[in-house]
């Protein structure tokens, strides 16, 4: 019976079909990779990085040339995100090298890293936008208006073209690592409006304190995006529990498993965006077909809350594992 107990595993291969093999009362569901086009993601990255690097350079000399710290502010935006593509694009690259003994999940994590450093980048940018404008409230300077919101046209242009390559080649909604990039993309976009909206009002009021004012508020909107990516990612890296997954949810379903008498020490967390993976122990009533209840298991996971890879114990009154720490 003990031998029985302990005598059951289904290993999912990386096409997600499962292939039963003896290992200890384990499962191994296939890796869910990213549900989206990695030459994609490297595709938009690409076009948005030569785009958004030419424009960094006009809107720089127009700032200088115009005397307009919210260009001058955008266009060191934009450096940012010449910076956080390029880290993008490295971060793709990595996650696509294989796994090996000493990095057992591969490079996956690296994403989350770059979109970690890419929020943290998007803070900085913010914080000396910030303390720029404080400088100029006091004496706003002299700005050439018309030639200023010109620039920010194209500059804003140029953006709305990045972020539409990143929208239609990569997946910024369900890829952190690109939707660091994009948020990047997207707050030079809202630079750009405000470099506009400053230049109008200087132009018709010659409202010059409009330039300070407007790079405060394109400066709380980017920290407002900075701060999700920042918290989304710690969250990752702290191993928390997915966001779409919820730890009660997939308890109860578990233990609503004909035969399951308790499940415990589950532990839900991603590797990277799109790879989330599942750990848990069955204790399993005695005299049930433990490989029926682990197929169920690892069925019901991967059909209700998308995880495919899973590692499940199965226990029996008389096969149990030593209480965790956690």
């Amino acid at each position: 019976m003990a031998k029985d107990q302990h005598k059951s595993g289904i290993s999912g291969s990386h096409d997600h079909n499962h292939n039963n093999h003896d290992h200890h009362g384990h499962s191994h569901g296939g890796h869910n990779h990213h549900h989206y086009d990695a030459n994609g993601n490297k595709t938009g990255l690409i076009i948005a990085l030569v785009i958004t690097g030419g424009i960094m350079f006009l809107e720089f000399f127009g700032g200088l040339i115009t005397n307009s710290l919210a260009l001058l502010s955008d266009s060191g935006h934009m450096l940012s995100d010449v910076s956080a593509l390029i880290l993008s694009l490295v971060a793709v690259w990595f996650a696509s090298r294989p796994a090996s003994p000493d990095k057992t999940y591969g490079f996956y994590r690296f994403e989350i890293l770059a979109a970690l450093f890419n929020g943290i980048m998007l803070f900085v940018i913010a914080g000396f936008i910030v303390y720029e404008a404080i400088g100029r409230f006091a004496e706003p300077p002299e700005v050439s208006s018309l030639p200023m919101m010109l620039i920010a046209i194209v500059g804003l242009l140029a953006n709305l073209a990045s972020a539409w390559a990143l929208t239609r080649k990569g997946d910024v909604h369900n890829n952190l690592n690109i939707r660091s990039a994009y948020l990047h993309v997207l707050g030079d976009a809202l630079g750009s409006v405000g470099a506009i909206i400053a230049g109008l009002l200087m132009l018709l009021f010659n409202w010059n304190i409009a330039d300070p004012i407007i790079s405060v508020v394109v400066a709380l909107l980017i920290l407002k995006s900075a701060w999700s990516v920042i918290k989304h990612t710690l969250h990752i890296l702290m191993e928390g529990t997915p966001a779409a997954v919820n730890h009660k949810e997939v308890k109860a379903a578990l233990s609503s498993i004909e035969g399951v008498a308790d499940v415990h020490d589950l532990h839900i967390w991603t590797i990277t965006s799109g790879m989330d993976s599942l750990s848990c122990h069955l204790l399993v009533e005695d005299g049930v077909n433990c490989q029926a209840v682990l197929q169920a298991a690892i069925r019901l996971v991967e059909e209700k809350f998308g995880i495919q890879h899973s590692t499940i114990q199965v226990e029996s009154s008389v096969i149990r594992h030593m209480e965790l720490k956690v």
